[in-house]
């Protein structure tokens, strides 16, 4: 599979008065085309700032990070994130969400309404178009936030703990509308990046799972999952790879 992410060897400290905090101290990890894979470790181990190093908003110390080959700088690839805030726009509503996004992609003002009438529809929120984000349930605004993220037809898709800010059964309803997108090869992205502290959640998702260290961060172990789609979590060989990866985070 081609590499679509290479995070290599990345270091990142803080000055803090005459000494110097270090919250990352060695990472490196990749992700191919076609892959889903989850990055999870205690929290305070830098997982978010991770994702922010490869959103380019922030630089680390040293190190680098590539996306289709190239600096960050450099390249052509898109990426789009979705947060655990929602982080919609009040003031406009669920269509309009959508279609601020594509602005800068899209000039024609039919074919943007078009595609993100698109995109709301494949979330399961047509019909909402024209209500604002006061008027949705917390498990609604995400799937506009996913709606809005995977519009742009993404090469990588940043999730950063999605999922957190909801109850337990729209959670579990999202994880699987959203595997549900990913697994055709013809809907982007072409990889997604989970950050999330929830074992469970990542085994049920994931290709391959990058186990962090608690901070300084380094590399603990990378877990290939191999269990057949869709996923059985209420079978045992579901629970004896959460387990495994348990005992591997434990110190």
């Amino acid at each position: 599979m081609e590499e679509l992410l290479s995070v290599k060897n990345i270091h990142m400290e803080y000055a803090t008065g005459k000494s110097k905090l270090v919250s990352i101290q060695d990472v490196s990890f990749t992700i191919h085309n076609n892959e889903f894979v989850s990055l999870i470790g205690p929290s305070g181990c830098g997982k978010s700032t991770i994702l922010k190093m490869v959103l380019g908003l922030i630089k680390p110390t040293s190190g680098s990070v590539l996306l289709g080959g190239a600096p960050l700088i450099e390249n052509t690839s898109r990426t789009s994130v979705v947060f655990q805030n929602s982080a919609l726009f009040p003031w406009l509503d669920v269509q309009k969400n959508v279609e601020i996004v594509l602005e800068p992609i899209i000039r024609d003002k039919d074919l943007r309404r078009e595609t993100a009438l698109k995109y709301i529809k494949m979330v399961g929120i047509d019909g909402f178009e024209s209500a604002y984000p006061r008027e949705l349930s917390g498990g609604m605004k995400q799937r506009v936030s996913i709606a809005r993220a995977i519009s742009t037809s993404p090469d990588l898709l940043l999730l950063d703990e999605p999922f957190a800010g909801l109850d337990v059964f729209s959670a579990q309803a999202l994880r699987e509308e959203l595997l549900d997108l990913w697994l055709p090869p013809d809907i982007p992205p072409h990889a997604v990046l989970l950050v999330t502290h929830n074992v469970d959640e990542a085994v049920q998702m994931s290709d391959k799972i990058v186990i962090l260290s608690k901070r300084p961060s380094t590399v603990i172990a990378e877990r290939p999952i191999v269990l057949q789609r869709p996923r059985n979590t209420r079978s045992d060989e579901f629970y004896q790879t959460v387990d495994e990866i348990i005992r591997t985070m434990s110190p």
